[in-house]
This record gives C-alpha cells, sequence and structure tokens, in this order.
C-alpha cells in the first residue's frame, strides 16, 4: 500500500512526543513530592493478595487458569492465592 495522499484518502501525521511529555510532567507534579511508586505498586500487590486469598477450590482453579493465561500477573502467585 502507498503511503501517498489521493483525492480521497489524506495521510494525518500527529506527533505526540511534545503532549506526552505535558501529559507526564502535569501527572507527577498531581501526585506531589510525597509520592513514592515504590510503595505505591507494593500496596497495589497486597492489595491483589488480599483480594485473591481465601478462594474455595473452584476458585482457586479458575484463578489457577487466569494466571496461567496471562490474565492475571503470575508475581503474585506464591504457590496458591490463598497462601
Amino acid at each position: 500500500m502507498a503511503h501517498e495522499s489521493t483525492p480521497d484518502h489524506h495521510i494525518f501525521e500527529m506527533d505526540l512526543t511534545r503532549d506526552e511529555a505535558r501529559r507526564r510532567a502535569e501527572f507527577f507534579a498531581a501526585m506531589g513530592p510525597d509520592w513514592d511508586p515504590g510503595a505505591a505498586l507494593a500496596e497495589e500487590d497486597a492489595a491483589h493478595r488480599m483480594l485473591y486469598s481465601g478462594l474455595d477450590d473452584r476458585q482457586q482453579e479458575i484463578y489457577d487458569r487466569l494466571v496461567a493465561a496471562g490474565v492475571l500477573p503470575a508475581h503474585l502467585r506464591d504457590g496458591h492465592a490463598s497462601d
């Protein structure tokens, strides 16, 4: 396929580099100086572990299938979700 403008099709290009840099700067400014990304990730992992704890046998089977399929992250699994 040729990448040329025709009367029916026009090439439209947009460089989002500047907008992405602005978006990231705004994000970090909004998070404030006390934001600790490592602690935020650790808290998120702990929340996922709690969410998937205490599963019955059927729920555990589904959980294991979702991890095997790549739907849920494997790093949260320490043997079983309820461990």
